[in-house]
């Protein structure tokens, strides 16, 4: 075999991690069970640690440090670095910085450190047990992280965190319940192997099973399962479109526990600045998605030229939505500075013209009012296109039946 076709060595480390842990697991679990057995403790403390950790990857690891989506308090920075470091993921540098060269190059084989288009395998796991090209580190794209020091602390003490977190915690556990082995198997190895594989589907089952609603410019999936398994993150089609966004669940039906999380750390000063995308930002992403496959559809279909230009008549309404709605939004921007600059001169002069200024503030309300009613005129009127897209889909459906 060719050197270019030759896998790269192993990674010890990692192979007894990612393989040893989880054939201890399969040995070990149920043989204490059978020979011991388990009771309602061991596994409620199995199942918070999970979610302690699981959640400090969604909330802490991916959605603050990785996009960058909401700020978070230094208390709460600390406490998703612990119970992240328990997750046994890598140190938040580490982990964040492949998770953004995983969004730019998504589906790049050479570039993508978990590419699916490497095979479901690879992106699951395989990416991790060898040593790839694609997984030496590069710092480049995380220079804001390296100026966190609660960041670099984790990274600096990240081995012997992430074995107290593992080992220490359930050790500690087990000798307050009186069974230091059966405790350490649930709440420490079984728990571990199921938090690792249950993140692993975002990066593998989530770029093949499921829909893809908002952009089929990559292979990233929205599949509600998933959401369920991994604390809210299996909507990933929706993520990998609008990585910013502090949800990825959006609508208020669709399970995102880690949504509700920074919701409620929100509300009580533990976060702020929840960056949360318009929903004309995401009804255009949607319709310009199914504008795509109907062109597709109605080539494949061989459809009239009636069909054709009704297509082509609503395409030409969505980009006039769309150039309407940009220039709101810049006469808005315009009117949030004017307004800044308006307070400034106000602080400057202290004395005069209160009946003045007090008839321009209610003209500037009146005028952004009815601002926002034209945005959301806007946003209802891509909501009615969709309907209609839909229902020239149907025609379309029903010419090829006929034909």
């Amino acid at each position: 075999m060719s050197n270019n076709t030759a896998k790269p060595p192993l990674n010890p480390v990692n192979t007894i991690i990612f393989v040893g842990l989880p054939l201890a697991a399969l040995i070990l679990v149920p043989a204490w069970g059978i020979y011991r057995g388990y009771d309602g403790f061991q596994w409620l403390w199995a199942l918070a640690f999970l979610y302690l950790n699981g959640m400090s990857i969604t909330g802490g690891y991916h959605r603050l440090w990785a996009h960058r989506a909401y700020r978070a308090s230094t208390g709460l920075k600390w406490f998703f670095a612990f119970w992240g470091a328990g997750a046994l993921q890598n140190s938040i540098l580490i982990w964040a910085s492949d998770h953004r060269r995983h969004h730019r190059h998504v589906d790049d084989n050479e570039l993508d450190p978990y590419s699916a288009g490497r095979g479901l395998w690879f992106s699951h796991m395989g990416w991790m047990l060898r040593q790839y090209r694609s997984n030496e580190p590069d710092f480049s794209n995380a220079k804001d992280l390296q100026r966190d020091p609660i960041v670099m602390w984790q990274d600096k003490h990240y081995v012997a965190l992430t074995t107290f977190m593992n080992l220490g915690l359930p050790v500690l556990l087990g000798v307050w319940h009186g069974d230091i082995i059966g405790t350490v198997l649930l709440v420490g190895l079984l728990r571990l192997v199921v938090n690792h594989h249950v993140t692993f589907f975002i990066n593998s089952l989530a770029h093949y099973w499921g829909s893809r609603p908002y952009t089929e410019s990559n292979s990233a999936r929205d599949n509600g399962f998933l959401a369920f398994l991994t604390y809210g993150e299996g909507y990933h089609n929706y993520h990998h479109i609008f990585q910013a966004d502090y949800r990825n669940g959006i609508r208020w039906w669709q399970w995102d526990p880690t949504k509700w999380m920074i919701a409620l750390c929100s509300r009580i000063g533990l976060a702020s600045d929840l960056n949360r995308i318009s929903d004309f930002k995401i009804q255009r992403a949607i319709l310009d998605t199914q504008f795509q496959r109907a062109r597709s559809k109605m080539d494949q279909a061989h459809s009239s030229e009636s069909l054709r230009a009704s297509l082509e008549r609503e395409y030409q309404l969505f980009t006039e939505s769309i150039n309407q709605w940009t220039a709101l939004q810049a006469e808005r921007y315009g009117r949030k500075k004017a307004e800044l600059g308006g307070a400034l001169e106000e602080k400057r002069e202290k004395l005069g013209g209160a009946l003045e200024e007090k008839k321009q503030r209610l003209q500037q309300k009146w005028e952004n009012a009815a601002l926002r009613t034209k945005l959301r005129e806007l946003e209802y009127g891509l909501k009615m296109q969709r309907k209609r897209l839909g229902l020239l889909m149907q025609q379309v459906q029903l010419q090829a039946q006929a034909a």
